[in-house]
């Protein structure tokens, strides 16, 4: 059997209260396993971004739990899932999210800086990073010189510049032409196949699912189809 990176069990998460409520996750299971590449569909409010920020503990459910590599994120102190977040989980936004004030090291480095690292250790491992997706030479720029794709460059160095495990992605081309799109899709893809880091990525592009494992299509709250990577589809009874 796979060794499980992610586990989603009885998962409901809610918005609001009362009539205002609005329920994202309705008593979700899902497992994802280590190496895997997950892709996740559906409409605007299905869940999808809900799901993902879950899997990052950037948020907690209402019920149910979530296992990130047979830890329970539900059950740790902040100081402990702050973290296993910079140890084992990488996290690509759609808007980059880089720190306009920092130069390109600087803004990958922070994570390594935040974690204990040497100033200079951490620099130079995040020219390793930025070298590793191909904007090597670009260290002492600002987010402002350089072009949308550069930017979604820099912020998957910062996603991987601690080495984690899991790696997930919430529209990484979403503000990208085709053309570039297509480029951080296949940098996203070798780095799962390469390291065998699973990935999970939220994405309303069709055309970016055929580069994982198996795609995820969510309504209201629940997954209701998955495709397995050779194309055949699976109506599910329940999460799966």
């Amino acid at each position: 059997m796979s060794e499980v990176a992610i586990r989603l069990s009885g998962v409901t998460k809610t918005y609001g209260s009362a009539s205002q409520a609005t329920r994202a996750l309705q008593n979700l299971d899902l497992t994802v396993a280590a190496g895997e590449f997950v892709s996740v569909m559906g409409p605007s409010g299905s869940g999808k971004t809900t799901l993902l920020n879950l899997m990052a503990g950037l948020d907690v459910p209402d019920a149910g739990d979530v296992f990130v590599e047979g830890t329970s994120l539900t059950t740790l102190a902040d100081h402990r899932l702050a973290d296993l977040r910079l140890r084992k989980i990488g996290f690509i936004f759609q808007a980059f999210n880089l720190i306009p004030a920092l130069t390109v090291q600087e803004n990958v480095a922070w994570p390594l800086e935040f974690s204990g690292y040497r100033t200079a250790d951490a620099r130079r491992r995040a020219g390793d990073a930025l070298g590793r997706v191909g904007v090597g030479g670009r260290e002492k720029r600002y987010p402002a010189e350089l072009s949308g794709g550069e930017q979604q460059r820099v912020a998957i160095a910062r996603a991987i510049v601690t080495r984690p495990s899991i790696l997930l992605a919430d529209e990484p081309t979403g503000n990208l032409d085709t053309h570039t799109g297509q480029k951080i899709l296949d940098l996203v893809a070798g780095l799962s196949r390469a390291d065998r880091v699973t990935v999970v990525m939220v994405t309303h592009n069709s055309a970016a699912t055929r580069y994982g494992d198996r795609t995820l299509e969510m309504q209201d709250g629940h997954i209701v189809r998955q495709v397995l990577a050779a194309g055949d589809p699976a109506v599910l009874v329940g999460d799966q």
